[in-house]
């Protein structure tokens, strides 16, 4: 079993999006992840904005060499958005101008209108069966967003998948998921079989955050190993303790990773950052307000 370093820090290089950075695995994270990985079951990451919830599943798959996949929830999404799409406008509409053609034979138009070419994968069929997934890509005539590999990447090695702040979406999106991610696998229409993890091919690591703006459903938590992420003055293990003795645990944690982002810059600068982020995070509480965090450090 892979152990994750806690006493060094990881540089993630520019994907995408995503800027360059530098990770710093904790206890609590590095056995979280070993957990899901042997138990086979997604992660659910809980915490305030700011904490490093998104950044863990991608250090996870820099470390483990995989591909990291991601996809933000949004409002409107639905579960089925991360299996599959299946565009029936973009058929009908085909189907009316062929109509109006009158010198197509009707093989030609049943081929025209077969149903795999109005089909796209999303990513969970990426991250399940890649090799499905790109020949389906290469089939269908609807737009389609084809995941790249990174260099030196195959498929065999897997995949993380982040599935970033599912608690936007209503409770249908987590419910709808149960099977899928329970039995590693789901079925899509006009396939001959379910989209599901070949043999020889690492399983996903799926890693899903929260910032517990909604409640999600029990059923979808109890299929989860679930991690609570904080910062040291709001960690529940440390409520008894002063409020000099987590100021102290704060502005330590914060030392050390701003060492690690900005190794040039004065001591006392970080200092001084970490001990105005402290002050700030009191504020906010007393008036009631979502604290800063990490990212405004």
């Amino acid at each position: 079993m892979i152990d994750f370093p806690t006493d060094e820090a990881i540089d993630l290089p520019r994907q995408g999006s995503w800027p360059e950075s530098v990770h710093r695995f904790d206890i609590r994270s590095g056995n979280a992840l070993k957990a899901a990985l042997a138990a086979g079951r997604p992660l659910l990451v809980r915490g305030n904005p700011g904490t490093g919830k998104s950044q863990l599943a991608r250090a996870a798959a820099h470390y483990l060499d995989r591909l990291f996949v991601s996809e933000v929830v949004h409002a409107r999404a639905e579960s089925q958005d991360l299996q599959y799409h299946f565009d029936a406008v973009g058929r009908l509409g085909e189907a009316q101008a062929l109509a109006a053609t009158c010198h197509l034979e009707k093989n030609d138009v049943k081929k025209s209108l077969e149903p795999r070419r109005y089909l796209t994968p999303g990513v969970l069929w990426w991250v399940f069966d890649w090799q499905s997934a790109l020949e389906q890509s290469n089939l269908t005539c609807c737009k389609c967003r084809i995941l790249e590999k990174s260099a030196g990447w195959e498929p065999t090695k897997g995949c993380v998948l982040l599935i970033d702040e599912i608690d936007k979406a209503d409770a249908d999106l987590p419910n709808g998921l149960l099977e899928t991610l329970g039995n590693g696998g789901f079925t899509v229409p006009y396939l001959d079989g379910p989209v599901c993890v070949q043999q020889g091919i690492a399983a996903p690591l799926v890693v899903i955050t929260t910032n517990e703006e909604r409640e999600l459903p029990d059923a979808f938590v109890r299929r989860c190993l679930v991690l609570h992420l904080y910062l040291p003055d709001e960690d529940p293990k440390r409520r008894k303790e002063s409020d000099t003795s987590r100021q102290q645990a704060l502005i330590g944690y914060l030392m050390k990773r701003g060492r690690d982002h900005f190794p040039d810059l004065k001591s006392q600068v970080r200092l001084k950052a970490a001990e105005q982020l402290w002050a700030d995070r009191e504020s906010a509480r007393h008036q009631g307000l979502t604290p800063p965090g990490m990212a405004e450090y």
